[in-house]
């Protein structure tokens, strides 16, 4: 199948639509690409409004690259009497799974050891806890077919589903599944294509220096070239940026931080982890198994003060206390040198703590709900929420949009609108490509695998051990968006996520790229 007729990115549209924007007025101008931001580039675009939506860096440049890639369905807001926020996820979570991207998110399961560090108390306790999620997803109308229900298993039963944990204790687990996104840049990537599908001109590389109800004074990142984005409306999506951009918004960012294992590190895992941190209620430490082998361990809530950096450096403090929590439930622990990558992204939650308060709250504690906030001169400001919930946080920002500049626009569509190479799960499985490649690319898959059969050299990984193929490099200069070997490496593929990969890969991509601007 070939792309959705507009929705492909390149470098050549980029110039065009840059061009474009200069010179004429758009009624939405959109700052920053992430997941947020994306989201509402197509909400306004799916409703008729003409959109420019530009970043400084690239699609899921920050925080919506290093997410724990998970779809939650509200439990922890649940248990902390959040009802409208763990309804909403829930709410959230099912669309995804069933109209707008079956082919990015699947379900998850998730077993939660019951050793000697859980009591029978906690255990009862956290059982009950899984099964009001499961009311959470009737409450939905999440069908039991996409998320299974939650039940005990046996000690055996634990160990055949996660082998690597210590036999001396254990009495058990908890069965619990929920929402997984095969990768979260991948998603902000299906957003993005499907808003310029629909009309939105996405410019990547653009940054906004400076904005104001009528739009925006911007910056080629490439060319260093200065001019203006006129505008009826501005949306402010910069994330934990957002306050730099607008007066008045105050963000405290929470960093999140995980590691990146080989498989060897924890054996066969059939199933996902929730260990317990001890000494905390309600907190876990997660182990994510991924599509292309690697497990992923998260994730802390640190508060972070001072400037924002471009990317977030992990703490060796994160590490350890990681590997502390995950070491306590392992028959052979995990050690330092078995860390072959560790990344960090800031939770861009709202400051509502008095400016004179004696000890701010632990971010932990910081309602995950979004705001939608409008400055004394007309820019609206999205900030807040996490990633399940950006459908619905784009869906409110453009609201407040329409209204405060009186477009003339309907009602959100995004909930029925399926994204960039969506199906339903029985037409993906009947497509003639791997399934690994249907999962990242849905029904576009069949067309990747093209390029590798006019070319064979293309079906040849860039990395030896590790799946990607020359075929996707090439789909993601041609369709993604992707300008530059990092585009590629650390958001159309996560290959950059382990140092030691990054390095022996690039000189294959580069060698894509190079063969693409040749006209190869």
């Amino acid at each position: 199948m070939t792309p959705l007729s507009g929705s492909s990115l390149s470098a050549a549209r980029r110039a065009r639509d840059l061009a474009d924007a200069a010179t004429s007025a758009v009624d939405v101008l959109v700052v920053g690409l992430g997941v947020t931001g994306a989201g509402v580039a197509l909400d306004a675009a799916a409703r008729g409004l003409r959109v420019v939506a530009v970043d400084a860096h690239d699609l899921a440049f920050g925080t919506s690259r290093f997410s724990s890639k998970l779809v939650h369905g509200g439990l922890r807001y649940l248990a902390s009497g959040r009802l409208d926020v763990a309804h909403e996820s829930a709410v959230e979570r099912g669309i995804l799974m069933e109209r707008t991207a079956p082919h990015l998110v699947h379900a998850q399961p998730f077993v939660l050891p019951l050793t000697p560090l859980v009591s029978r108390g906690q255990a009862a306790l956290a059982r009950a806890g899984f099964h009001a999620g499961d009311t959470l997803r009737l409450a939905a109308r999440t069908a039991r077919a996409t998320l299974p229900a939650p039940r005990r298993l046996s000690a055996v039963e634990t160990r055949h589903l996660a082998p690597a944990l210590r036999p001396a204790g254990l009495r058990g687990g908890l069965l619990s599944w929920d929402g997984r996104l095969t990768d979260d840049a991948r998603l902000v990537t299906a957003l993005a294509r499907t808003a310029a599908g629909r009309g939105a001109r996405i410019l990547t590389r653009v940054r906004a220096l400076e904005l104001t109800a009528a739009g925006a004074r911007v910056r080629d990142e490439l060319t260093g070239e200065e001019g203006e984005i006129r505008a009826r409306a501005v949306v402010n999506a910069a994330g934990v940026w957002a306050g730099g951009l607008v007066d008045g918004v105050r963000i405290r960012p929470s960093r999140g931080t995980h590691l990146v294992l080989r498989p060897e590190s924890l054996g066969p895992l059939t199933a996902g982890l929730h260990i317990p941190v001890p000494g905390e209620t309600n907190r876990f430490v997660l182990v994510l198994p991924q599509d292309d082998g690697r497990v992923y361990v998260g994730l802390t809530d640190e508060p972070v003060d001072g400037d924002i950096p471009d990317v977030t450096e992990p703490p060796e403090t994160d590490i350890g206390f990681l590997l502390d929590v995950l070491c306590s439930v392992l028959h052979v622990p995990v050690h330092r040198d078995d860390v072959v990558g560790a990344f960090a992204g800031l939770r861009p939650l709202l400051d509502t703590t008095p400016e004179h308060a004696d000890a701010p709250p632990r971010t932990a504690d910081i309602s995950r709900r979004h705001a939608v906030l409008t400055s004394p001169d007309g820019v609206v400001t999205v900030v807040g929420g996490k990633l399940t919930t950006y459908r619905r946080m784009a869906e409110d920002a453009v609201d407040a949009a329409v209204r405060l500049r009186g477009l003339a626009a309907g009602p959100s569509r995004t909930a029925w609108l399926p994204l960039v190479g969506a199906a339903a799960p029985h037409v993906l499985a009947g497509l003639p490509a791997p399934r690994r490649l249907v999962r990242r690319h849905g029904t576009e898959a069949p067309a990747v695998l093209a390029l590798a059969e006019r070319d064979p050299r293309l079906a040849e990984p860039v990395l030896p051990g590790y799946p990607v193929t020359g075929a996707e490099v090439l789909w993601a200069v041609r369709h993604e968006g992707a300008l530059d070997v990092e585009d590629v490496l650390d958001r159309r593929t996560r290959i950059g996520l382990v140092p030691a990969d990054r390095a022996a890969a690039s000189d294959a991509v580069r060698a894509v790229l190079d063969g693409a601007a040749a006209g190869g």
